[in-house]
């Protein structure tokens, strides 16, 4: 059916530096994005799969290149909240393809194509593109209409991030004055195992995803539509540290989720059993001993940090 094999046995699949025919994004390149909208049923033409600037055929071996995503849905029952969600199901959904590999989110995303799957006949976009729409459209059928778009022209590729930043900030400032404290229960997401099979990010008001995508009015939104999902609610239980932030109930989900590997988290410390991690995270906060301080590396500094160690390298020590 598809030029390449798809399937979620793919998922974790890492492509090295010397494996890749071209990388889309990732530390090498300024400008790059995702973004899913919702539109009206009359605004989308369903299955319309196009790529603005070079494909993947046109892309010397070894070529680094700005990429932006932008997918449109429609569907009576989908909702605003839901973009977010939907967003974060390409980082998903892309990893199903074989010979491909998708990290991050939003501004940050970094993909690369593996050389044999462009020899097997994975030499444009579009295939892409067919592979996502299928996949949205039989895991959610919420979705009746779905289009994709590739843009890899430099200068469209700024504007639209200009625009989507915008998005992205509306998004945030939703969840400004809501606090743990006014809410019953939190929720939990396990996109991220196929990458660290035992992480289980708990989303509260307060606290986004690791990945920067969803926070808790997308989880809210992403367990009415797909309640089998990989977001789910999280009743909070009792407050057992009111120091740390730990909840009996968020622990025991946890536990459950991670295969016991994790059984005790704080939901704010970084020092006493801190959150676990991904590696789609936007930032990492190390700890300098000297000084008795924290120190914050963002994913777009590429130089070394005060303690002598690049993102990458911290990176590799806090996800898994």
């Amino acid at each position: 059916m598809y030029v390449v094999d798809v399937g979620p046995q793919y998922e974790g699949e890492r492509i090295r530096k010397a494996e890749f025919h071209v990388e889309f994004g990732g530390p090498e390149v300024q400008h790059k994005g995702e973004l899913v909208t919702l539109r009206g049923m009359d605004e989308v033409e369903h299955d319309r799969i196009t790529v603005t600037g070079p494909d993947l055929k046109d892309f010397p071996e070894g070529t680094s290149s700005p990429l932006f995503i932008k997918v449109d849905v429609a569907g009576e029952a989908l909702e605003k909240d839901l973009e977010a969600v939907l967003e974060r199901r390409i980082h998903q959904y892309t990893n199903y393809i074989e010979g491909v590999f998708h990290m991050a989110q939003r501004y940050d995303i970094w993909i690369r194509i593996h050389k044999n799957a462009v020899k097997k006949g994975l030499d444009s976009l579009t295939h892409v593109g067919r592979i996502l729409i299928d996949l949205f459209t039989a895991e959610l059928p919420v979705i009746e209409k779905m289009s994709v778009e590739f843009v890899t022209d430099p200068d469209q590729v700024r504007a639209l991030l200009a625009q989507a930043m915008e998005v992205y900030r509306e998004r945030d400032d939703r969840m400004k004055g809501l606090r743990e404290e006014d809410v019953e229960e939190f929720y939990g997401c396990v996109l991220c195992q196929s990458f660290a099979p035992t992480h289980v990010c708990v989303i509260t008001p307060e606290r986004i995803s690791l990945c920067g995508a969803i926070n808790w009015l997308d989880g809210r939104a992403a367990t009415k539509v797909d309640p089998e999902g990989a977001q789910f609610a999280v009743a909070k239980g009792n407050l057992i540290d009111p120091d740390n932030i730990v909840y009996d109930h968020v622990n025991q989900v946890v536990t459950e989720r991670s295969l016991g590997e994790n059984t005790e988290f704080s939901l704010h410390s970084a020092l006493v059993n801190p959150h676990t991690s991904c590696g789609c995270f936007e930032a990492i906060v190390f700890y300098i001993p000297e000084v008795d301080g924290f120190g914050i590396v963002s994913r777009d500094f590429v130089g070394p940090t005060v303690i002598g160690e690049p993102f990458s390298t911290l990176a590799g020590m806090a996800s898994g």
